[in-house]
């Protein structure tokens, strides 16, 4: 057989020591930004089920102190805010003010 002076380089290179050394730090390397990209991605979560706790709160508070909440009122607490704060896991407070909301009764238009 032939001597290759490529094929001999690369079975030295994919031999050595040093070449599996770094493959293995760009992989941990890149686990390790993977990680850090999870942390941040579950604390921006944890910040938007924070602020729609908060809004839910205020405003369902809001409609029970008045003693009505309109249709669309309704529909916007439930479906832009409640639904997703669920699905992010809340529940607690927001829950148990949405399920006296869902009680109040239902004026199709505001009266301020």
């Amino acid at each position: 057989m032939p001597d290759n002076p490529i094929l001999t380089v690369l079975v030295a290179v994919f031999a050595s020591g040093g070449f599996w050394a770094f493959m293995t730090a760009v992989i941990n390397r890149k686990h390790a930004k993977n990680d850090e990209l999870d942390t941040k991605i579950n604390l921006m979560a944890d910040v938007l089920k924070g602020m729609g706790h908060d809004r839910i709160v205020y405003l369902g508070g809001h409609y029970i102190k008045r003693g009505y909440v309109t249709i669309d009122e309704l529909d916007n607490l439930e479906q832009y805010l409640y639904k997703p704060y669920e699905k992010l896991g809340g529940n607690g407070t927001a829950k148990t003010v949405m399920e006296k909301v869902r009680q109040l009764p239902h004026n199709p238009v505001a009266k301020n």
